[in-house]
This record gives structure tokens, sequence and C-alpha cells, in this order.
């Protein structure tokens, strides 16, 4: 039966990005004989721009009917004079909520030819292997009230929301801790249980489902503590498990760790492991069509689509070891370079040609 991948594109250097990743599910495809095809929607600014709408409907049923979609960005200067329920980012929040994909899994690991590109001290950093589980559905970003109010004595407000119940709590904390158990065995919930009550919330229901895995060890670390922990001593951590809010600026936080934003995929999953890839950068409206972008990271996203909702664990293993080739090449993209373009050894491509290298890679496979 033909699997389906959609591909959203978006806006600034997403169209970039997604066509190296194409190229690369087309090289794989050719190469195992594999069933699956394209089709192609727009979102974000894109949709915007052509539809009226940043989550069109036209896009929403093919998301429906996918089997796993693969995004590059949204947003832009061009949209920021937008209403805020109006612009290209809420086509992200729309399409999550669609599809119900509560669990974001975004891995924070450093290839070790890149541990001078950290803004860390390379002692501090190699060898980093971070997972970040964030619930993506629920919290501040979906809460309800929210907007902007003008009060009766003429004051304006801004309200949102922080809700969450037990029962989203303890779906994605049990894939948190089924997560550690594939991996160290290491989980650290981040909350701010100190002042939020619906994070006192989640730290006893994360506390609750401890018994049910006794091999995992699992901690808590209140956000503020956690992100200073992670510019301190990153390598402490194996699985981190934490809400909307709060899981988007760490595993930012993380992602400058490894080098650059530019190297780190993220997959955001419902219960039946559809999902949506993307990486965990942004639009970077600033150098999109000059083929300057690092597409390694929409790459790697293609590759946990192929593992987590594919099913394809050898053709994902395939394209990580690409990936990783071409760094041991010296080949980086400006955003990974970090002053060594001068090294020896170390060649400045664009994006295309990074794309090209990660498909002879695959050829030397």
């Amino acid at each position: 039966m033909t699997q389906q991948i959609l591909l959203l594109p978006g806006d600034g250097i997403g169209p970039e990005v997604v066509a190296q990743a194409r190229r690369v599910l087309e090289k794989v495809k050719a190469q195992h004989t594999l069933d699956f095809s394209f089709d192609e929607a727009l979102i974000g600014g894109a949709a915007i721009n052509d539809e009226g709408a940043a989550y069109p409907d036209s896009t929403q049923m093919r998301a429906r009917e996918a089997d796993a979609i693969l995004l590059g960005a949204v947003g832009g200067p061009q949209w920021d004079s937008l209403p805020a329920p109006e612009r290209p980012e809420r086509g992200l929040l729309a399409i999550r909520s669609d599809l119900d994909l509560f669990c974001n899994l975004r891995p924070a690991m450093l290839f070790p030819e890149l541990a001078q590109a950290s803004s860390l001290r390379p002692d501090l950093v190699a060898g980093l292997d971070i997972l970040i589980v964030r619930e993506l559905t629920g919290g501040i970003y979906f809460g309800e009230p929210r907007g902007i109010y003008t009060r009766e004595d003429g004051v304006r407000e801004g309200v949102n929301t922080d809700r969450y119940d037990e029962d989203e709590i303890r779906r994605i904390g049990r894939l948190a801790f089924e997560a550690a158990m594939k991996r160290n065995g290491r989980l650290c919930s981040v909350d701010k249980a100190n002042v939020l009550e619906v994070t006192m919330l989640w730290r006893e229901i994360l506390e609750s489902l401890r018994p049910e895995y006794p091999a995992v060890e699992l901690s808590h670390l209140y956000v503020d503590n956690a992100a200073m922990q992670l510019v301190r001593a990153p390598k402490q951590f194996d699985v981190m498990v934490t809400g909307n809010l709060f899981g988007d600026v760490l595993s930012d936080i993380a992602a400058m760790l490894t080098g650059s934003i530019g190297m780190l995929p993220s997959a955001s999953l419902n219960a039946e492991s559809r999902g949506l890839y993307e990486p965990v950068h942004g639009s970077a409206p600033d150098i999109a069509g000059q083929n300057l972008a690092n597409p390694l990271a929409t790459i790697l996203s293609a590759a946990m689509m192929c593992r987590y909702s594919l099913q394809l664990n050898l053709v994902a293993d395939c394209i990580e070891r690409a990936v990783a080739s071409v760094i041991t090449q010296g080949l980086r993209t400006p955003d990974i370079a970090a002053d060594s373009g001068s090294a020896e050894g170390i060649t400045i491509v664009g994006t295309t040609e990074m794309g090209d290298a990660v498909i002879s890679a695959l050829d030397s496979q």
C-alpha cells in the first residue's frame, strides 16, 4: 500500500530546505524500492497570501489523509502586522490541534566534529545526546480564555491561560518514561511547581507514574534551574519532559549547544504515530533565496519521519549515516562553520551543495 507524504514547504527558507529533503527521500525511495508518494500544500504565510488562512481547508484535507507530513518553516516580517489570530504561526497551532499531535520529540545530539561550533566549551558538550519530550497540544498556547481585552476602566489587558488536565499530563508522561527506558534510564521533568498550580498537578502526575517504570530514575527541576543547568552541565540530562511553553524555550537552548539550530530535527506525533516532522529552526527570512540555509535539520527530520511514521528504521539509519558522513568530510553551511572556514579540511557549501553531498553519501553506502 502506497504511503502518502505531504510536503508543506511554508515560508522563508522552508521551500529550500524541504526541496533538499525531498531529493534525499527520492534517493532512498529508489535505492530501497519504497512505496511512497508525495503531495504538496500551503501553510503559514504562503497559505495566507494564496488562500486567506494559515491552515486552509485544502491543506487540512490533505493533512488528514497523509501518513506523514514534512514541514519547512512558517512566518516572516511581512505578516507581522496581522492580528495575532491571523498570523502564519497560527497555522502550526492549528495543524497540531487538528491532528492531535500531542507529543513533540526534539533530539539534541552533537556531532563530534561540530564541538567547536557550540557556544559552550567543547569539553562541556562533547558527547551531548539529549531528548526533549514536549507536550504540544495543551498548555498556554491553547488554553482559554485568551486575547487582548479592554477593561471597563479603558485599560487594555492581555490574557493567556495555562491549562492541563491529568489525562494530558499522563499520556505525555508515559511516552517520556518509555523513551527513557530505551535510552539511559534517566528522566527529568521540568515544571514551575513552586508557583504555578498547573505544574503542581504536572509534578504530581509524573510522580504517580514512577512505580510503573522502576528502571527509570525520575527527577524534577524548576524551569529556570533547568535552563541554567543546560548551559552549565548539559550532559547530565538524558530525557527531559515538560509542557508546551517550557519545552519551546528549552529545546531552542539545547539546539544552540549542538552548534546550530540548523542541525536539529523534530517529530510531532499523535497516538497512532502519524506525525508532522520539521526542523527546529525558523523561517530565517534574512537568508531566504540565497542558497545559505542549512538543510541538514530538515533531512534529519525526514529520517525521523521514516523511523516513527513510515516504520522504515533501516532507511532512517542510512539517512542519518549520510548526514554524519558529510559532516566528517568537513562540509559546512555558514551557520555551522563557526570561524573554521579557513581551517584545513573545512569547506563551506550552500543549501543545494549540501543536499548533493548527502545524496552522494547515500550512494557510497
